[in-house]
């Protein structure tokens, strides 16, 4: 069982920096960042997490820039998005960000991607809300091509290049692990179709050990999959040992804790809390 954190740094949180140094000193395995480029003013699309869209989502910090600097103060911390939002950036670039963050660090990115729930903030970006499930899987085939190619190029309906080069390539390979959000049953599908691994959320998906590896057995038995191959990281998990152990029983993978956004004065005892309940393990 791995212990990974959730966070969305903002300007206002306790420092990048710092958290990652009290993280790995605290034996967290993983830091998995949030991603919103921005937040239309009129919004329709409803936050799957309730009413009220909380300020953090208003204020994140980049993801890249942000691991950029954790990367530096640690030497074990992996360093995880949680989740990039695959359906509003552009492939080319960002696989050049994965692979440069991956070299940085010496190999140590956790690639978790999603294709998000707000419409207008796509919308914005160009991406069409209605095929964005479509467009996510042809951005992750194009990085795939361009991280694991000498000369890659890709040919798809929503993504097209030809043949070029792009270094440097991953330290990881072929490439830094694909962990693909959402909630079963299509998050889990796209998971199997072309992730090594799965993040649900508790609360939104079950957080029920056996009730996730039986999901995640019948999704990959469809297709044939090793239900072995594919990684289970649970977010929002509460740090309670029996809910822990019934994880790990049966074979959940990783457990990431929120981390609040907030100031080192309430982040740091919240870590030690944590950290308490981890030993057990």
């Amino acid at each position: 069982m791995h212990f990974g954190a959730c966070f969305f740094p903002t300007s206002y949180a306790i420092s990048p920096a710092e958290l990652a140094v009290a993280l790995e000193e605290r034996g967290f395995e993983s830091i998995w960042l949030a991603e919103h480029s921005h937040i239309p003013a009129s919004r329709e699309s409803a936050w799957p997490g309730g009413p009220d869209l909380p300020q953090m989502y208003y204020d994140t910090l980049d993801p890249f820039v942000t691991l950029g600097a954790m990367a530096a103060v640690t030497t074990t911390l992996k360093l995880g998005t949680g989740i990039a939002l695959v359906a509003q950036r552009d492939p080319i670039h960002t696989a050049k960000q994965v692979a440069s963050l991956d070299v940085l660090s010496e190999g140590r990115v956790l690639f978790g991607i999603g294709a998000g729930w707000n419409r207008e903030e796509m919308s914005d970006h160009g991406t069409d809300p209605d095929r964005r499930f479509g467009l996510m899987r042809e951005r992750v085939e194009a990085m795939k091509a361009l991280w694991t190619s000498e000369i890659a190029e890709y040919h798809g309906s929503q993504v097209d290049f030809g043949p070029t080069y792009q270094n440097p390539k991953p330290v990881q390979r072929p490439h830094p692990p694909i962990h693909v959000g959402g909630v079963a049953p299509g998050g889990l599908r796209r998971a199997v179709a072309y992730g090594d691994g799965w993040i649900p959320i508790g609360g939104r998906t079950t957080t029920d050990g056996r009730g996730l590896a039986d999901l995640r057995a019948e999704a990959c038995g469809e297709v044939g999959r090793d239900p072995a191959s594919l990684e289970v990281s649970i977010y929002y998990a509460p740090p309670e040992a029996a809910i822990i152990a019934d994880l790990a029983e049966h074979g959940i993978e990783r457990v990431a804790f929120g981390i609040p956004s907030e100031g080192r004065d309430a982040v740091l005892p919240i870590l030690d809390g944590y950290a308490e309940v981890m030993a057990a393990f």
